[in-house]
């Protein structure tokens, strides 16, 4: 295509010029329009255009430089381009940070529901069906066949195990399967929320467990945070409506053994080119629990989880494999989302996150199988409940280094 190149600027007199001619106003700015096959014969003419983003610079080696003869705004432009393109910037960046906090948010949420979910139906199923080694079996396999179809349809990438990692990672599935089994064990005996006041004492263990095995002594704001936990958990212990002592050890068991899996796994899994992500060591627990679980089940329980046995136990069928199945599905869902979370915030966080569910699921409880509740007991469960709060914070103080 060819270039049509006119040049409106003449070296004839300028004075003689008339704007007004053109249509062009007195607050508009000349431009230069040049050609590059304009005849020299030609007069060219100068006009005032309105003032445009384009700029077509003359080719042509006549004196017009001293036309210009108002300051041109191309800086000015130049800089308003380049402030509209940061504050741009700026929006987009507040727009992802919006879109993450949203995104964490949901993740919270979503966490905190399947808890509901998983305590609700475990212990609507507990009640009636006492075989908890069997349902923790079958909460197992569960996870085990959603990890299977992640891993087959690459919604997560299969990971390349190593015998060592497998070998290292049995003590690890082992504590797991403890701390599984007596939560179900400790719900089937006692109200949802009389265990989980209990399981506030999780700290209680990780810090002595931490200092026995790994050599971490705790400050003096840590050990002062265990004393309101310790204590509100006692006080909500004498006041509880369904206290019984085998529910009681074993909510102490699981806290226990979720937290020697917590200390093991900071001792043994510890070589970073051997390392592997949260998600991925927990579906490889999952998966190795069921295998290390199912025979057990079996034998100590026989073969329970059948139509023919629960019809002969008088228990509606479906309700009881139904309510099952979504336990299982919400233990496996709000474990995943929570280590989810885990990978997008501190340590510390997840701490106060997780401190936060546990009022959440209690109070749920309380509200769902219409819970007696008395004042003191309530008192108890607050006390213990904010010193966890107090520990996830003070845990974050790193002791001061002694000087030399």
């Amino acid at each position: 295509m060819q270039s049509a190149a006119y040049s409106l600027s003449s070296p004839c007199s300028i004075p003689s010029l008339k704007p007004r001619k053109f249509g062009s106003r007195a607050g508009f700015q000349p431009i230069r329009v040049s050609s590059s096959f304009a005849a020299p014969e030609r007069h060219e003419h100068s006009v005032s255009l309105p003032n445009r983003s384009w700029r077509l610079s003359s080719s042509s080696s006549l004196p017009l430089r001293a036309w210009n003869l108002v300051p041109s705004d191309s800086k000015p432009d130049r800089f308003e381009v380049r402030a509209t393109a940061a504050e741009s910037a700026g929006e987009g960046e507040k727009s992802g940070s919006l879109v993450k906090i949203l995104e964490l948010g949901l993740l919270f949420g979503l966490w905190y529901l399947f808890n509901i979910y998983f305590n609700i139906y475990n212990k609507q199923v507990l009640k009636v069906f006492h075989y908890p080694v069997t349902i923790s079996a079958v909460q197992f396999a569960v996870g085990t066949i959603i990890v299977s179809l992640m891993w087959t349809f690459n919604l997560y990438k299969r990971p390349k195990v190593s015998g060592e990692q497998l070998v290292a990672i049995v003590p690890l599935a082992l504590v797991h399967i403890l701390g599984n089994l007596f939560t179900n064990m400790s719900l089937g005996k006692v109200a949802v929320s009389f265990t989980h006041t209990i399981k506030a004492m999780e700290p209680f263990f990780s810090v002595v467990l931490s200092a026995m095995f790994l050599g971490e002594l705790p400050t003096v704001w840590v050990v002062g945070s265990l004393l309101p936990i310790v204590g509100g958990v006692v006080l909500a212990s004498v006041t509880e409506a369904s206290f019984n002592w085998p529910g009681f050890w074993s909510a102490m068991a699981s806290n226990l053994a979720n937290q020697s899996r917590n200390v093991l796994s900071k001792k043994l899994m510890v070589k970073k080119e051997e390392s592997l992500d949260n998600i991925t060591l927990f579906s490889i627990i999952t998966i190795m629990s069921f295998i290390l679980l199912a025979p057990v089940a079996i034998f100590v329980e026989g073969i329970k989880f059948t139509p023919a046995y629960m019809q002969s136990a008088g228990l509606n069928v479906k309700e009881v494999v139904v309510r099952s199945l979504l336990a299982a599905l919400s233990f496996h869902a709000y474990q995943q989302v929570s280590y989810m979370i885990l990978q997008r915030v501190s340590p510390v966080t997840h701490s106060v996150g997780n401190c936060v569910k546990r009022v959440v699921v209690i109070v749920s409880s309380v509200i769902f199988f219409k819970t007696p509740v008395s004042l003191i007991n309530s008192l108890g469960t607050g006390i213990a409940l904010a010193g966890v709060f107090l520990y996830s914070r003070v845990k974050s103080i790193k002791p001061k280094a002694k000087a030399a």
